[in-house]
This record gives structure tokens, C-alpha cells and sequence, in this order.
């Protein structure tokens, strides 16, 4: 009996040194090493609790915890018990969490022992544990006295392994599902493009939450036996601490931004690292010459999505160009269509970017014609992006047809935020667009139509914001407000989003 992902993990660890973790969490201060038979002895007794809490294989176990070895230890634990892992951000509110858990159904909650009362209103109390981030809560109690679980669930490629929500055009968040094969095949492939083994030491500062810092961080370093410095979130000063001890790097723009505005990150400091990362969110080709100036090494860009892992990546050996998102990966099809014709488009031309591979997922949960839409019968997911392929194969994100805003590594839909927005007393309309921002990528901007009444004369920016404060994680909230007469539009009457950004921007 085999448990796709779970055991390739585990044989991945038997080429490392022992040692895992080299971070302590909490304070950011380089303390402790946990070792490869202590982790996973407690990613054993997590999953004898899960066991003892029905959790059966196909089961979800939907965690909002914040960032910590144990939290990891609960994704493994998971895997063991064949259960689905759905992880939610930090920043969710009640309101959204609400949403994800009764799409979800899971067996399970986990929370922060912070936000019990929030828990215990989102689904019955025999069904939630707690976590805190240095292990504390029910759920540590309870796996600090477990039996450790021998082995694993039997599990096949096509089982699925994880939900990750991402939102909708319409404003429903979509559930996408990930399974064993989808995962293991896509960290294999980035362990070998990217020549990861076990002498690596990855600074981590991303969430686990998301597909960067869990799938691909993560998983990575499992596979190849290398070894996390495992930091709670991103500091400037606690990266600047570790880089001396560490051979590599991902990180979304804003890492990279935020370490070239600190006199301290220079050639010298740099100088131990092989490898430097960044995803989730458009590069600026600025920061990327800068980066070079400044250290002589060069940011390796990539590209992927929620549904599909990492599809693109510019090359580890040959060049890096700025701009672009290198090549697809191995075993990863790409193509560029007329969104009108479906037809291939020719070399250099804009298209509708496709993807076809292992790593496509296998499709929206309880959403089966949203799935056919966007996951064709040839296999080829529609991501959405715009793009364009020259002759050389390097290929270039130049739009989202879906509107999408990427903000700090996190996906934001407008649609989402324009129905609360337009809900406001006082406010006819709304458009929101993402306008560039070195720091983030893009940030997010709603424009207002006023509706003419005495509540509208009252509407300010600072209004409309704390209007979406308790409805909205902070990361989606709009960062400015511009009030207009009117909305510009086609002869169709559709909002001429890119109208605005070239107005806003």
C-alpha cells in the first residue's frame, strides 16, 4: 500500500542530513533545529487525532491557523490520513469563512485558539480543534499524549490531496482541486529545473496558506532533503539575520522591493545565495535590473496559478529575462489562442494563454459547468492570461481577460469587491482595477459613482473603506478610492476597465 505524495516526502527526507527545521517560528531568532524523526513523529500522533475525530480518506480538514511547524505538521498528517487539506488565509474574515465552510463541508476546523468564539459558530464544537503558533491549543493537547500513526492511507495520484479557494469573477470563490499526482509531479519537476538537493537551505518567509509557500516551498524542500529556516512571516531584518546561513529564496516582488529600499542588503550579503525566486505576482522589469546591480545575481521569475501549480519558469542555467516568465516547464504543454477564432496565434502575437500537464487540476469543487468552461476536453485549462511567446520560447504576461488583481502574491477578483462597494448607502456604481505598485505589484483602486442622495454627500474614502473592513480580508481592500461622474463604456455598456488604468494609473 503506497500514499502517492505522503511517501515520496518521506523518501525524499532519507537524503537529507536529519535536520529539517533550522527557525524558530515565534521569535524569528535562530534557536533550535527540529530533526526529520521529531516532525514527523508528530505529523504521526496529529493523524491519530484526525483518526480519533472520524476523519476518514476523502474527508476535507479546512485549517486558519497562523504560520508554524506545527501547522505544517497538520498539512502531513493530512496526507497521511488521506484526508483533503483546505487551508484558508489568516485574514479571512467570519463572513468569508462562513462561505468556504459550508461549500467545503469538512470533517474538521482547525483554528487559532484566538478565534474559538468565531469557530464555534461556523460548525459544531465536537468538530473544531485549535492551534496556536507555537503548537498550544486542543489540538496540541490532544496530539502530545497520541499514539503515533504507523505509516500511511493507501492513496492514488488521482486522489485528490488538497482544496485551494480561489475567487470568482462572480464574486462565489471557486474550490479548486488538487490531487496527489498534481502535486508530487509538479515539485518533482521544480526540484529538478530549479537543481535543488540536499545541501540547501531555503529561507522561508511565505505564508503556508497559499500555493507558493505550501506546494512549492514546502514540497520542495521535503523532496529534496534540504533544509527550511522557517520564519513566521516577512521581515526585512530577520532576512537580512538568516541569509548568511541560507543557499536560496522565494518570495513574492514585495520581498524584493522592500530588501533593495535597506542599505544593509548588498553584494556581501547576498554573496552565500545560489538562488533567488519570486512569483505570485508580476515582476517589474526594474526590479529586476536593480536587483542585479545590486548583488550581481539575477531573480529567477516564474509562473503559475492557484488550478495548476508552477506551469513556467525561466531557465536555472541560460538567460534570466526580465519581463518574462521564461519557458514552460518540463512535461508542462503551453499555447496562445484568438479568444474569439480559438485559433493558434502566430509567433509574437497576443493569445489566450492555455495549459495542459500533471499539474492541471482536476477541476472546481460542486461546480461541474464552471469546470467544462474553463478545463477543456483536450486537457488545456483556460487561465485567463493574456500572453505572448516569441521566438526564442520566452513567454511574456501582458493582460488578465479575467479582470484578476494580483496584490502581494494574493489573487483578488473586482467583481467580489463591487458588489459590497455598490451596496454602500450613497454609491450607484463601482469599478474596482488593480493600478501598478512597485512595492506590490499592483494595488487595488475603487472608483465610485455617487448616486446623488444625502448619503452620497457624506462618502468619503476613508468611508467607503471602513465601510469593507469587517467584510473583506485587509489584503483585498482597496488602498485608495476615486470618486467619478461616470463610468467610461463600449457600445455594449460594459465597463471599459482599461480605459480606467491608463486614466488611474
Amino acid at each position: 500500500m503506497s500514499n502517492c505524495l505522503f511517501d515520496a516526502l518521506w523518501d525524499g527526507r532519507q537524503a537529507g542530513n536529519g535536520q529539517l527545521f533550522v527557525h524558530n517560528t515565534a521569535d524569528n531568532e535562530v534557536a533550535s533545529v527540529v530533526d526529520d524523526k521529531t516532525f514527523f513523529s508528530l505529523t504521526a500522533r496529529i493523524a491519530t487525532v484526525f483518526t480519533n475525530a472520524s476523519v476518514s480518506p476523502g474527508d476535507r480538514v479546512a485549517v486558519q491557523i497562523p504560520k508554524s511547524i506545527e501547522a505544517l505538521a497538520v498539512y502531513i498528517a493530512c496526507l497521511r490520513v488521506g484526508a483533503v487539506f483546505l487551508p484558508l488565509n489568516t485574514a479571512y474574515t467570519e463572513a468569508e469563512l462562513a462561505y468556504f465552510i459550508g461549500d467545503a463541508t469538512p470533517q474538521l476546523l482547525i483554528m487559532d485558539p484566538a478565534k474559538q468564539d468565531i469557530g464555534e459558530r461556523l460548525i459544531p464544537a465536537e468538530r473544531l480543534l485549535t492551534l496556536d503558533d507555537s503548537g498550544g491549543g486542543s489540538l496540541g493537547a490532544a496530539a502530545s499524549t497520541a499514539n503515533e500513526m504507523s505509516g500511511a492511507v493507501s492513496r492514488e495520484a488521482s486522489d485528490l490531496a488538497a482544496i485551494l479557494y480561489t475567487s470568482g469573477t462572480t464574486g462565489r470563490s471557486k474550490g479548486a482541486m488538487l490531487t496527489h499526482g498534481n502535486l508530487l509531479s509538479n515539485s518533482q519537476a521544480l526540484l529538478e529545473y530549479w537543481q535543488f538537493t540536499a545541501d540547501d537551505v531555503l529561507l522561508h518567509a511565505l505564508p503556508i496558506f497559499h500555493t507558493h509557500g505550501l506546494f512549492v516551498a514546502s514540497n520542495i524542500m521535503l523532496l529534496s532533503g534540504g533544509r527550511i529556516i522557517f520564519q513566521a512571516g516577512f521581515s526585512v531584518d530577520a532576512l537580512l539575520d538568516a541569509m548568511p546561513a541560507a543557499t536560496s529564496l522565494m518570495g513574492v516582488p514585495t520581498f524584493y522591493t522592500r530588501l533593495l529600499a535597506d542599505s544593509r542588503f548588498t553584494e556581501q550579503a547576498a554573496k552565500h545565495m545560489r538562488l533567488f525566486i519570486s512569483g505570485s505576482a508580476p515582476l517589474l522589469a526594474e526590479t529586476h535590473r536593480d536587483f542585479e546591480e545590486r548583488t550581481g545575481k539575477k531573480i529567477l521569475e516564474r509562473y503559475g496559478m492557484t488550478e495548476t501549480n508552477m506551469n513556467t519558469s525561466n531557465p536555472y542555467e541560460g538567460e534570466r529575462r526580465a519581463g518574462t516568465v521564461g519557458f514552460a516547464l518540463p512535461g508542462v504543454d503551453v499555447r496562445l489562442v484568438d479568444p474569439d477564432t480559438q485559433q493558434t496565434v502566430a509567433v509574437g502575437e497576443v493569445g489566450m494563454l492555455q495549459v495542459r500537464g500533471p499539474n492541471v487540476f482536476a477541476g472546481y469543487w460542486q461546480m461541474p459547468e464552471k469546470t467544462r468552461e474553463e478545463l477543456l476536453e483536450d486537457g488545456f485549462f483556460i487561465t485567463g492570461d493574456l500572453a505572448t511567446i516569441d521566438a526564442q520560447g520566452y513567454i511574456t504576461i501582458v493582460g488578465r481577460s479575467k479582470d484578476l488583481i494580483i496584490s502581494g502574491g494574493y489573487n483578488i477578483y473586482p467583481k467580489e469587491l463591487e458588489l459590497l462597494v455598490d451596496d454602500i448607502p450613497g454609491v450607484l456604481e463601482s469599478a474596482v482595477i488593480g493600478v501598478p505598485d512597485a512595492d506590490f505589484g499592483e494595488s487595488v483602486l475603487a472608483v465610485v459613482i455617487r448616486d446623488g442622495s444625502q448619503a452620497a454627500d457624506a462618502l468619503t474614502q476613508e468611508s467607503v473603506i471602513g465601510s469593507l473592513s469587517t467584510k473583506l480580508a485587509r489584503f483585498k481592500q482597496p488602498r485608495a478610492v476615486h470618486f467619478a461622474d461616470e463610468l467610461p463604456r463600449n457600445t455594449m455598456g460594459k465597463v471599459q476597465k482599461n480605459k480606467l488604468r491608463e486614466q488611474l494609473s
